[in-house]
């Protein structure tokens, strides 16, 4: 459960009809399979144990009897599993009949959860057999009392009703709440009082039979309801084994967080799908919500659970790209929609200050050529000429023929006009009055430079009564990659809020569908152009000062940025899925090494977003300083420290006991024979831990110390 982690599942047994013995060991079995994946809640499919299709065999005290000793069996069978399960089964109370959701943990039955919304209509003839739950206070039940030993406290009064909330003793954001099936297609589930009353996790025991398109319904309902409610939601539904008599059940499970829909069975397959959900982000993300409502103290019950700490492997999966699409289709949707908003906010300010031109620094690069593209689409929503475009290079020590040529195509191809303004001498000048030594390449020889073009840029801007438009991207912005008062200044930003990894997709999106193919080949040269400030001289005509050689790789400090300011992810948890993202494409050292450069540029450069000039916000990571980020210019990145010495000690550990671990194991194979060469898993382990003083409760340890020497030992 390190960084907020929960692995959970969803499973669909195959089931026989009213045999409950049998849909018993089917269940049992794909608990013991789960246990395998170290699965901390498991998630079965409505009236799971004795089957969805029984019908009038339910008024049948033969099977209502089976049921109940069924899940007695199955609470027994558990006691040794470390996790919290949730089996459905038809269950008598007050002289009614209920659908409930048996919630079983450490082979106690920790709760019962009612069906609250019975359906009778279509195909569905609930309301024959069972009655619907009311909202109303928690009962306190002994179903147990024929059975309880009154010596044996393992059994107290069972928790019946529909306002329950199963919380984690060991991690107390872990938090779990059941409705079931039709409960969910209701005007108002009750998973939406279970959420805001503190549930971090809604799952919902389906049978849900399959017709032509209620699948993609299906799923859009989950997906939504996770997203609105800020939650996780596990649906398990019946699969094959049902009555085929009127219907059949496709078993479609499915795992959602935030909208986000993590996986998903294939239908008309029964099986098990498994997932983490990250519940410390989406308590976190509530928590951002101003809007959402806090927690009560008083209307749901909570029932505490019990699981053992420990490291969650990690299956799901993190793009690489956060900011940008992997489905092309979504991709060139999502570009034609940011352009727009760019152009449209470009179109507002110039209409608003009645600018009748735009001026913009062309330099043969990315973001001035994305700045460009937008500024044309923005005067063509206004009805005013291209020419009205005022484009100025300015080449220096560094401009490269590459740069500049692609400068001047660029400008001749989307019809703006274009000025060349040679800034070496004035350079020159300005190192003459300032006493600086053109030889020493440093942050002054090129913040000079940076500076000469702002002023030649601001200037110009005012001779035409235009609007300077500002080049610099997110990216940049974060790290702080701009010169104070150079091209950190302008007017009005249109790339402010598109990051460095997006930049390059709304560029390749335009030179795909401009329709011109001189334009495309331009823009194409543009894009396989190294990003470069060029303000140092180049060698042998090429590019001499490549940025991401300097600050690092884009696409990581794009994932940083993504994960520390929308998710808000601690460095220790970033490093983590980041390793597990980028592996075979960066080692670790790398990976910490710019996620150290990222956090210290990030906290150090806030005084330059201080004072950005307004721009667009296109995404959901912004850093204006009048809207998404109120941070202070003198804000320390000290908060992080104890993730940082967390981070430091973990891997002082992985590489000792990696160490001794080696030495070990090799004593262990040597020895063998001498040892008998059988050994209890726990013995070995015991002897190694009392030998280093090494934590092997740790389940990274053991699957290491399995692997190193389980073909060896013949252990069991």
């Amino acid at each position: 459960m390190k960084h907020g982690f929960i692995k959970v599942a969803a499973a669909t047994p195959r089931v026989t009809v009213a045999d409950c013995k049998a849909n018993g060991e089917e269940i049992l079995k794909a608990i013991h399979e789960m246990e395998k994946e170290h699965v901390k809640l498991m998630v079965f499919p409505e009236f799971c144990i004795t089957g969805y299709t029984c019908h009038d065999l339910f008024l049948q005290r033969c099977l209502l009897d089976s049921a109940w000793d069924e899940l007695l069996h199955i609470a027994e069978e558990t006691r040794e599993t470390d996790a919290l399960i949730f089996v459905g089964l038809p269950l008598r109370h007050r002289g009614k009949l209920y659908n409930v959701a048996a919630a079983l943990n450490h082979g106690r039955i920790v709760g019962f959860v009612p069906k609250t919304h019975i359906p009778n209509y279509n195909e569905f003839y609930e309301q024959r057999q069972f009655a619907g739950a009311e909202e109303e206070d928690v009962e306190f039940v002994d179903f147990l009392k024929c059975e309880k030993n009154e010596e044996d406290e393992f059994w107290d009064e069972i928790p019946f009703g529909t306002e329950l909330i199963f919380e984690c003793k060991e991690f107390p954001e872990f938090t779990v709440a059941a409705e079931l099936c039709e409960d969910l297609w209701v005007p108002a589930p009750p998973s939406i009082r279970h959420a805001v009353n503190g549930a971090h996790i809604i799952v919902n025991l389906s049978a849900s039979d399959e017709m032509v398109g209620k699948d993609s319904y299906r799923r859009t309902l989950i997906s939504g309801q996770s997203a609105r409610l800020i939650c996780g939601y596990i649906y398990a539904s019946a699969g094959e084994g049902e009555s085929t008599q009127d219907l059949v059940f496709g078993g479609q499970n499915m795992i959602a967080e935030n909208g986000s829909m993590l996986a998903e069975s294939r239908r008309f397959e029964n099986g098990i799908i498994y997932s983490e959900i990250d519940v410390q982000r989406l308590a976190d993300e509530r928590r951002r919500m101003s809007t959402y409502p806090a927690v009560s103290t008083c209307s749901h019950t909570r029932v505490d659970f019990s699981v053992a700490e420990e490291e969650t492997r990690l299956t799901r999966k993190y793009p690489q790209y956060p900011f940008v699409p992997s489905v092309k289709e979504e991709r060139d949707e999502r570009c034609e929609e940011i352009l727009n908003i760019q152009a449209m906010g470009l179109k507002k300010r110039m209409e608003h200050i009645h600018s009748r031109s735009a001026v913009v620094g062309l330099s043969g690069g990315l973001d001035s050529t994305l700045a460009l593209l937008v500024m044309a689409r923005a005067f063509d929503r206004m009805g005013m000429p291209r020419e009205q475009i005022h484009c100025v290079t300015m080449p220096c020590f560094g401009t490269t023929d590459r740069t500049y040529q692609n400068a001047c195509k660029l400008s001749r191809c989307l019809g703006a006009r274009l000025t060349e303004v040679n800034i070496k001498e004035a350079v020159n000048i300005h190192f003459r009055d300032i006493g600086h030594d053109p030889e020493i390449h440093d942050v002054t020889y090129e913040n000079s430079q940076a500076r000469e073009r702002t002023q030649i840029l601001m200037d110009t801007a005012n001779k035409e009564g235009g609007v300077l438009v500002g080049t610099g991207d997110l990216s940049e912005l974060a790290l702080g990659w701009a010169t104070y008062n150079g091209d950190h200044m302008s007017m009005y930003g249109v790339n402010a809020s598109v990051p460095k990894t997006l930049v390059r997709h709304l560029v390749r999106y335009y030179a795909d569908t401009c329709g011109d193919e001189e334009l495309k080949e331009v823009l194409l040269d543009i894009l396989d152009t190294p990003v470069s400030p060029e303000l140092l001289p180049p060698k042998d005509g090429k590019i001499a000062q490549k940025t991401e050689d300097l600050v690092g790789p884009y696409e990581l400090h794009d994932f940083y940025l993504y994960y520390m300011l929308r998710a808000g992810f601690t460095p220790d948890k970033i490093y983590r899925l980041a390793c597990l993202t980028f592996e075979g494409i960066y080692d670790k050292e790398t990976i910490l090494k710019w996620l150290k450069t990222f956090y210290r540029r990030f906290f150090a450069q806030q005084f330059k977003r201080s004072c950005l000039p307004d721009g667009p916000k296109v995404g959901s990571v912004a850093l204006s300083p009048r809207g998404d980020l109120r941070m202070p210019s003198d804000a320390s990145a000290g908060s992080g420290r104890m993730c940082w010495r967390r981070l430091k000690s973990e891997r002082r550990s992985q590489s000792g006991e990696l160490s001794v671990l080696r030495f070990f194991t090799a004593s262990v194979i040597a020895e063998r024979s001498t040892w008998g060469g059988i050994f209890p898993v726990s013995c070995i382990l015991n002897v190694f831990q009392g030998l280093t003083g090494i934590d092997l409760t740790c389940q990274r340890i053991q699957n290491r110390f399995h692997k190193r020497i389980g073909s060896f030992c013949g252990f069991i």
